[in-house]
């Protein structure tokens, strides 16, 4: 076994959720958010750089790796897989493996709220996830596709770079697509799903222009469709859809939004009151009548105040929500101010 397998063993064994490599530091390993040193492996060297690419990458990424500077992949260690990007610092190689769980779990399992599963109810549009990286999105995505799976007898396609969750054979047919690997692009990629014959197209991050395009066309034609964006709340993910395009085309954008989208879960995994374990904390819009006429009006900032009184409605706030975690004895209040977005509220709902 190579020194990076066993150094990913032992991620595995700690329940680890990365494993980074950069050299000059010791190998170190993220545990609930936090970084522990694995001082008994020594410091990465350079020869430990130079190295990776060929430990890791075939001859087809190694040049790929050669000409950008950097690479997304999958590898496979301890029987468990590994998403990978291998890149340059100062020189030098490094690395930073996310560990995927072998099994998909539920809805119920991840304790997030039950309004997830009545997402899979719906036939069209998209449901859109958003949030850092590392804070669950794709764990979330893959407990409703999953679900899915298991009920539906339909044709789901992945498109993924690199793919993470391995479905089951369960009632539906499943195409996973990875990037690079079973496809030349992402654009590539969505341009060929309509020819595909899908019921529902899972996306795994609206990275660009071309990306966001082909997901809400996809949305428009009769498509059940997943995907995920790097923002902070429910609002600058839509904002952050409609800025991607010129000018012009934003009012078409707009309408498309508004006709297309079912909801944006922000969703970020806040340290329980323990400190052992990361719990998740969303905010959720669902496309109402009053969402979708301020969406169309351009009057998107006016969103988290229907966001805030629709709770009823299955519409929660971020802070809100943190409010509920802290009642419920999971966190504690400190962490509620800390991971809050808009500070003014969470001081008003919560004062220290």
């Amino acid at each position: 076994m190579n020194t990076i397998d066993l150094l990913l063993k032992s991620a595995v064994e700690k329940n680890a959720s990365d494993l980074h490599i950069i050299q000059g530091y010791y190998p170190s390993l993220r545990i609930n958010s936090r970084l522990l040193y694995l001082r008994d492996h020594g410091v990465v060297s350079e020869e430990d750089g130079r190295s990776l690419p060929k430990v890791l990458l075939n001859k087809a990424q190694q040049q790929l790796f050669e000409e950008n500077k950097e690479i997304d992949f999958s590898y496979k260690a301890a029987d468990v897989r590994f998403r990978v990007n291998m890149y340059q610092a100062q020189g030098g190689n490094a690395a930073s493996f996310r560990m995927i769980p072998t099994t998909i779990r539920t809805v119920q399992e991840l304790k997030l709220p039950e309004i997830f599963s009545t997402l899979t109810a719906r036939k069209q549009g998209l449901i859109l996830f958003t949030g850092p990286t590392g804070e669950g999105k794709s764990t979330s995505l893959a407990a409703i596709v999953n679900e899915l799976n298991l009920r539906e007898s339909q044709h789901i396609i992945t498109v993924e770079d690199p793919i993470e969750f391995i479905y089951p054979v369960a009632r539906s047919i499943i195409s996973q697509r990875e990037v690079g690997q079973d496809t030349l692009s992402w654009n590539k990629a969505l341009v060929s799903v309509l020819r595909e014959d899908p019921d529902i197209v899972l996306v795994g991050e609206m990275r660009d222009y071309e990306t966001i395009q082909s997901v809400l066309t996809i949305a428009e034609t009769g498509h059940l469709v997943f995907s995920t964006l790097h923002t902070g709340s429910t609002t600058e993910a839509i904002n952050r859809i409609i800025d991607v395009f010129p000018s012009h085309q934003q009012n078409q954008i707009r309408n498309s939004l508004a006709n297309s989208l079912l909801a944006v879960v922000a969703q970020r995994l806040l340290p329980n009151i323990a400190g052992d374990a990361r719990i998740p904390a969303v905010e959720i819009l669902l496309n109402q009548s009053a969402v979708s006429a301020l969406i169309r009006d351009g009057k998107v900032h006016q969103l988290d105040n229907v966001i805030e009184t629709s709770e009823q409605k299955g519409m929660i706030l971020f802070e809100k929500y943190l409010v509920k975690l802290y009642s419920a004895g999971l966190i504690t209040k400190q962490t509620a101010h800390d991971f809050a977005i808009r500070k003014d509220v969470i001081t008003h709902l919560l004062p220290l």
